[in-house]
């Protein structure tokens, strides 16, 4: 599976953050324009996080749906135009904030909007995309994860927003819930679930056409694991480990590292491995086949779990106390690259390893990460330092976890900002510049800068810290900074790809 062979350049944006008049991005106008200031660069990728619904927390590495799309995203513009809204209808969005994305205000606002689209549609059934199958052909194709997703989100709004395994006994899972009578009067609100689906699927098609137009190649992402509270294992509760009450026997998360003293509990059920391998991993292959449908690239995030995962028993406070256990290893690719020869990944394979995970990746042949921000302050055989990275990876100067370039040098030890001057023979004044420049000079293949960093932005910005549960998620710019990086960067970057060869 080695297929990075050419050297590179793109932007990490997850499109949350992209301009917008209701209340979060989404993929309408200003996707386009940063497709076209991509190309305008001279990038050829644009690397998002997963897409998928979020629930609490707001983490698109929580979602309730690994197949589903976020219907936050629906560029609501287009509806318009259709003929589903007014735009006086979408005025409560219009107000929320521009800077930040409000979810709050967003879950308030947002799903009523797309209610009254829905019955507009509902009342006419008429067919609203030229060049995208029909709604009914979509809820024929997509049967097999729409149904248990759209039954389990109707649910899940008429218990309050309960999880699933809170529910009455005769509906915590689909083969159970699916012919309840509950279920036959939720007709409805079930249909308005997959409408929203619909839109989504039609107007990311729409995008992903446009930027395969302009020569932009699309970097999905997917987390290794699941939500527990999630349509996923709701539906297959048999390829997780749970015990009689759906509950998880033992949670994932990781040990202490660089990003917690204490771990990171994620609380995600873990999976039944040995089933899955008689099953020849069908449901991953399913997932993964939903996600080179969409995305021209997979990153996969926690990529040493294949190899082994951190077990941490259900009741813990904390990810200090666990063991190690085994994943799949090499036969879940070779069961991959059976059903998808040309399956194109990326391993995000960050943190302390043991050289086995290592071995995994090289095996199949995946570029793994490096990550800048992590280069400095040490010996000069620090694995992220540009001299000692290999052809076949993918640098960073950050990543949606780490802070911003110019945060994290200002909050750094002077040991390292030394370091870092003089590794780069700096002055420090230029910080996120000198890692972009570092980046592309170096010996990886693909160099994907975060946007943050291209807008020499501070710790404000920063997308997520690791182990904060709230607050995360919500950093947004402006449509002036986007037409202001266009106009004064494009051609100082699309200069440095044609010096490194990353054109």
């Amino acid at each position: 599976m080695n297929w990075l062979k050419q050297r590179a350049a793109g932007v990490l944006l997850h499109p949350t953050s992209l301009p917008s008049r209701q209340g979060v991005g989404c993929l309408g106008e200003s996707a386009r324009q940063f497709v076209d200031f991509l190309q305008g660069a001279g990038m050829c990728y644009w690397q998002l996080c997963p897409l998928g619904p979020t629930g609490f927390g707001d983490s698109p590495y929580q979602c309730f749906s690994a197949f589903a799309g976020n219907p936050y995203l629906i560029d609501l513009t287009q509806l318009i135009e259709l003929g589903l809204l007014s735009k006086e209808e979408c005025e409560g969005l219009g107000k929320l904030s521009h800077e930040r994305v409000d979810y709050g205000g967003l879950y308030e606002r947002f799903f009523v909007v797309l209610q009254i689209a829905f019955s507009r549609y509902n009342k006419c059934r008429c067919r609203i995309f030229e060049n995208f199958k029909t709604f009914e052909d979509f809820k024929k194709s997509e049967s097999s994860w729409l149904n248990p997703y759209a039954y389990f989100q109707a649910l899940k709004n008429h218990f309050s927003g309960k999880p699933w395994f809170e529910w009455p006994e005769g509906l915590r899972s689909y083969d159970l819930g699916k012919n309840h009578p509950l279920i036959r009067s939720l007709a409805v609100p079930i249909e308005a679930i997959q409408f929203y689906q619909y839109l989504f699927f039609a107007q990311w098609d729409f995008l992903k056409k446009y930027a395969s137009q302009h020569g932009i190649k699309i970097i999905g992402d997917i987390p290794i694991f699941v939500g527990l509270d999630s349509a996923d294992v709701w539906a297959h509760p048999e390829i997780f480990q749970l015990n009689k009450e759906g509950l998880p026997l033992a949670v994932a998360g990781v040990p202490p590292d660089y990003f917690s003293p204490t771990g990171q509990l994620w609380g995600n059920p873990l999976f039944n491995w040995d089933l899955l391998k008689k099953q020849r991993y069908d449901w991953w292959m399913r997932r993964l086949g939903n996600s080179f449908k969409m995305y021209d690239v997979v990153r996969i995030d926690h990529f040493r779990a294949f190899h082994n995962y951190w077990e941490i028993p259900a009741n813990a406070n904390d990810a200090r106390k666990g063991s190690w256990k085994r994943g799949p290893g090499l036969d879940f690719f070779l069961a991959l690259k059976e059903q998808f020869p040309n399956a194109q990944l990326i391993a995000e394979d960050l943190g302390d390893l043991v050289p086995e995970v290592l071995e995994l990746r090289d095996t199949v042949g995946l570029p793994g990460m490096a990550i800048l921000q992590f280069a400095f302050g040490g010996d000069a055989d620090n694995p992220y330092l540009p001299h000692n990275l290999k052809q076949n990876s993918v640098i960073y100067t950050g990543s949606h976890d780490n802070d911003s370039s110019w945060g994290w040098y200002q909050s750094a030890p002077e040991k390292v900002r030394d370091h870092f001057r003089r590794y780069l023979r700096v002055p420090g004044n230029e910080v996120p510049w000198d890692l972009i420049r570092s980046a592309y000079e170096s010996i990886s293949n693909l160099a994907i800068i975060p946007m943050q960093d291209l807008l020499s932005l501070g710790s404000e910005s920063r997308m997520n810290s690791p182990g904060r549960p709230q607050g995360n998620w919500q950093w947004r710019f402006s449509q002036h900074q986007l037409n202001t990086l266009a106009s004064n960067a494009s051609s100082y970057l699309k200069n440095l790809a044609q010096i490194y060869g990353r054109v």
